[in-house]
């Protein structure tokens, strides 16, 4: 027939343009992406959200923090020296840092520069409401050196403001300076710890950088332990190190293994080495779904490819479709059993696709990619089956293996035998019971941790360099806006004062804000009219020897100091852990953030910014759980929608009754799997409902072979069954994941093609029909 001539030229031709198309998307390398952002629900709705999460982030994504541990302080600081300087001759890092090297002429003139701005407000109310006790304090510090150590010299600084001011910085971890060295050290453990920091010259979404930076970790951890030393890392760059190292190893074991499998099913059922070439329809849909990603999202993300290589399980089933039917067609074509197929197959790829895509109306970025890769890779496969696969097996006389007609031939039998004991009624309430006590048991589980399937030591390190440094970053912190400069440090005083209470309720272990930086200046005026008043309390200085006549300059001089705004007080080397939390100018006012550490109760957060003006709490974890939790409906809603989408479809060829009959087998196969999950024990998760989604679709496949029953029961249940095997072979290695999302998507959807393949034969007319 023309049509068998000129379907595989038009195919080859559109073939050849998709190709073309990929080496062009390609030719920079691989369009992948490792950002784990992209994986939950988009964007912050306001800019300057979005704006202030990218700053925090970025010490996490870019910094690696190392505490090198020995019993001998030297020897610790030493191999902490060699890790610094061959980590800095690497080329992988901006900076390296070991010890500190201030610079002590720039620090000095900061605390000259701002002795009426950055006083403490505990040190501020005593200078102007006890300026006897201040004095006396003063003279104790100035006859006993070893109160404290200031880098200002007495001769410049009478009155001790600088020094006050250095010893009221808030504690940073429980790191000491080591005046020997200059580096970081913590003792814990019977161990001296040096902290090293590293900046990275890219980030932890970089295809390339953290397996780079792991591997360099690996080679420092070996290079330590011949001296006797220990290292331990927390980073970000080290968890996207590991998620691309198992993506990789789950897309191999995921597409080798179902490749594999799949491939000698087809050799021990059809005994003929040219069906192999059933799996060019895999390839072609691969293509097609790669390049479809690419082309509407700019890019793909390794999670799409991992979740993406079940589709080879799907995609190989439209070859089955018409490759079963050489049990019954003798002789068996080609083209004469696709046209035989052909609109049972064109169903099966709508119903499909409706499944799949369902998934992008989700709010979930990653579910969306992967319901384009999908439904775009199975029109593609579906296209390589109907139109290049059947000249590709044009001449082959497949005698296929009897024994999987004869296992067949025996389940239908057995299914007979079972009803004539048991009719259906009474199987559909034992199934019924099943499923109320499964779901009985059922709990729901959201987090937005089950994307990641971290191992148990970064975990570990990474809680040991918090418990050793007393660095505890969190994943929150608030956003204060204001009109002016004045404005947000009122409203960051405000939010402070609540802040401390729960510092010392030990529910908050510390928190950074500019208005520890850098007082109002209404406060420094105070500062200036109390330093008028201070000489008539002066007295015990004079009799210390201080010449009244330096202490008379130094508050002319004190007054004389401008008034110091936020830029001003950002500007020194004192400021550097306050500077990333300042926003700047922005639409309509100015724009800061108040970063926490060590939160023990992420509840009592929300309390804190009731009735605070312009200060809002800023909890992407918490919001996307919620998210997660929120959109459990939506993907039920979902569900049903794509049902009824898939009932209007199937009216036409089946009438009413049988597309219900159709649709309900796998509704009632999703239903069982989820009280599966309940009697396992396992969690109701999202992922588990995204995945029930396309059971849905993929199973209705299974219903619609059953229906007509082109070739008999036994061979219709037969290409049932290696359409199922085929599918469980991509979806089961899934559901062996260490990612909990795609491990949880993996069960449901194996869990549920389980059920859809044993409730499938009653989709059929037959008498003992459901």
């Amino acid at each position: 027939m023309p049509s068998e001539r000129l379907l595989p030229r038009l195919f080859l031709i559109l073939l050849v343009a998709v190709l073309a198309l990929a080496g062009w998307q390609w030719r920079h390398g691989a369009p992948l992406s490792a950002n784990l952002m992209e994986l939950v629900p988009g964007n912050t709705p306001d800019a300057l959200e979005q704006q202030a999460e990218q700053r925090m982030q970025e010490p996490l994504n870019r910094q690696i923090l190392v505490l090198v541990g020995h019993a001998d302080r030297q020897q610790a600081v030493a191999v902490a020296q060699q890790l610094g300087e061959r980590w800095q001759a690497s080329g992988l890092f901006e900076k390296v840092q070991w010890n500190l090297q201030a610079d002590l002429p720039a620090l000095r003139e900061q605390l000259l520069r701002g002795r009426l701005a950055m006083l403490s407000a505990k040190d501020r109310e005593q200078l102007i409401n006890q300026p006897d006790a201040f004095i006396q304090q003063r003279v104790q510090a100035l006859f006993d050196p070893f109160t404290g150590f200031s880098l200002v010299p007495s001769q410049d600084d009478w009155l001790g403001l600088t020094g006050r001011i250095q010893n009221s910085q808030p504690q940073q971890g429980a790191v000491q300076l080591d005046i020997g060295s200059g580096a970081l050290v913590a003792d814990a453990d019977g161990k001296r710890w040096v902290l090293l920091r590293a900046s990275t010259t890219g980030n932890a979404f970089d295809m390339n950088l953290p397996l780079q930076v792991a591997d360099l970790l690996q080679a420092s951890r070996e290079q330590a332990s011949q001296q006797g030393a220990q290292l331990l890392a927390a980073s970000g760059l080290l968890y996207a190190a590991n998620g691309q190292q198992q993506a990789t190893r789950e897309i191999t074991w995921v597409g080798g293994g179902a490749t594999v499998g799949i491939l000698l099913l087809l050799l021990l059922a059809f005994r003929r080495w040219r069906v192999l070439l059933s799996f060019v329809p895999v390839l072609v849909g691969m293509l097609f779904g790669a390049v479809a990603c690419v082309a509407l999202f700019g890019h793909m993300h390794v999670m799409t490819l991992v979740l993406g290589s079940s589709l080879i399980g799907v995609a190989v089933d439209y070859p089955l479709h018409y490759l079963s039917k050489s049990w019954s067609m003798r002789p068996w074509r080609s083209w004469p059993a696709l046209r035989l197929t052909l609109p049972g197959l064109s169903l099966s790829l709508a119903t499909s696709c409706i499944g799949y895509l369902a998934l992008a109306w989700t709010p979930f970025p990653a579910l969306t990619q992967i319901a384009v890769f999908s439904a775009a890779g199975l029109v593609g496969a579906y296209l390589s089956a109907v139109c290049l696969l059947p000249a590709l097996l044009k001449g082959v006389e497949l005698r296929p293996a009897q024994w999987p007609l004869r296992i067949a031939e025996g389940l239908w039998r057995l299914r007979a035998s079972l009803l004539k004991r048991v009719p259906s009624p009474v199987l559909l309430a034992l199934l019924v019971l099943f499923c109320a006590g499964g779901l009985w048991q059922l709990n729901s589980k959201n987090d937005i941790r089950q994307w990641i399937g971290a191992p148990p030591q970064l975990l570990e390190e990474a809680q040991a360099v918090a418990r050793i440094t007393g660095f505890q970053p969190t994943s929150q912190f608030f956003l204060v806006r204001a009109q002016d400069q004045q404005q947000l440090l009122e409203r960051q005083r405000a939010l402070a004062q609540r802040l401390d209470q729960l510092v010392n309720m030990d529910k908050l272990k510390g928190y950074l804000a500019l208005n520890q930086l850098v007082s109002l200046p209404a406060e420094q005026q105070q500062v200036r009219d109390a330093l008028n008043k201070l000489p008539q309390h002066w007295q015990p200085l004079l009799d210390l020897g201080v010449p009244a006549s330096a202490l008379q300059a130094e508050v002319t001089q004190l007054q004389a100091l401008p008034t110091q705004d936020i830029d001003a007080a950002l500007a020194g080397p004192l400021a550097e852990p306050w500077r990333t939390l300042w926003l700047g100018p922005v639409d309509g006012g100015v724009a800061a953030m108040v970063s926490l550490q060590g939160l023990n109760n992420p509840a009592l957060l929300r309390v804190q910014a009731v009735d605070l003006p312009g200060v809002q709490l800023v909890d992407r974890l918490g919001d996307l759980n919620r998210v997660f939790a929120d959109t459990q409906i939506s993907a039920a809603e979902l569900k049903l929608m794509s049902c009824v989408l898939i009932v209007l479809l199937l009216i036409l060829p089946f009438g009413f009754g049988g597309a219900l009959r159709i649709v309900a087998l796998p509704l009632l196969a999703a239903l069982c799997s989820l009280a599966s999950l309940g009697w396992l024990g396992q969690p109701l998760t999202l992922f588990s409902l995204f995945g029930l989604l396309l059971v849905t679709a993929i199973s209705v496949d299974y219903a619609i072979l059953m229906r007509e029953q082109i070739g008999g029961p036994a061979v219709s249940l037969l290409g049932t069954l290696l359409a199922a095997l085929t599918t469980w072979l991509s979806f089961g290695l899934l559901a062996v994941s260490s990612t909990p999302a795609v491990s949880n998507f993996g069960l449901s959807v194996s869990l549920g093609l389980a059920f859809s393949f044993m409730l499938a034969p009653w989709a059929g007319q037959q008498k003992h029909a459901l």
